[in-house]
């Protein structure tokens, strides 16, 4: 439960995914100690679809919590498209930097780099991290979980501040 498959996020380079809570989880986690990674939902945009459907960005990032931009270190253009993703699906959005993760998916059988990637401000100050499914599946998993548990972190400290609102 929770990988990124299951929550609809394709680790294909080129992709964008949209989290946010789904319409039948109004709070993530209310009761519980553990966040439930299950209030969570993914919508994946890949780079062939992407300027064809700009006209439906604001409804895929209506009500959004986060966003993952999965991209190939070694194709040069997608260091241009990040920087594009990264302002129509963060910056004009109100995400902070910490809903936003960065992955440079390495392709089996590629030449990793993963100490001379040098990205833009201000993609240089994102969660970054490197995925190769042969050889490191689990440290990706676990990374993923990372991120989704702040992102119910986020949701769970913006509904206690509301409830303190509408208390005062």
């Amino acid at each position: 439960m929770g990988t990124a498959k299951e929550l609809g996020v394709d680790l294909s380079c080129g992709t964008a995914a949209v989290i946010r809570r789904t319409p039948t989880a109004p709070s993530c986690a209310q009761s519980s100690i553990q966040p439930d990674l299950e209030c969570l939902q993914g919508w994946s945009i890949h780079q062939g679809t992407l300027l064809r459907f700009e006209t439906c960005w604001p409804a895929l990032m209506k009500d959004s919590h986060g966003v993952i931009i999965i991209f190939n270190p070694e194709q040069p253009s997608h260091l241009k498209e990040i920087e594009m993703w990264y302002s129509c699906f963060v910056q004009q959005q109100p995400l902070l930097d910490s809903q936003c993760l960065l992955v440079a998916h390495h392709k089996p059988g590629s030449a990793e780099d993963t100490e001379n990637l040098s990205l833009a401000y201000p993609l240089n100050k994102l969660k970054l991290i490197h995925s190769n499914l042969e050889e490191d599946p689990e440290d990706v998993r676990m990374e993923f979980m990372k991120y989704f548990r702040s992102i119910i972190n986020v949701l769970n400290e913006s509904r206690e501040k509301e409830e303190m609102s509408i208390i005062s």
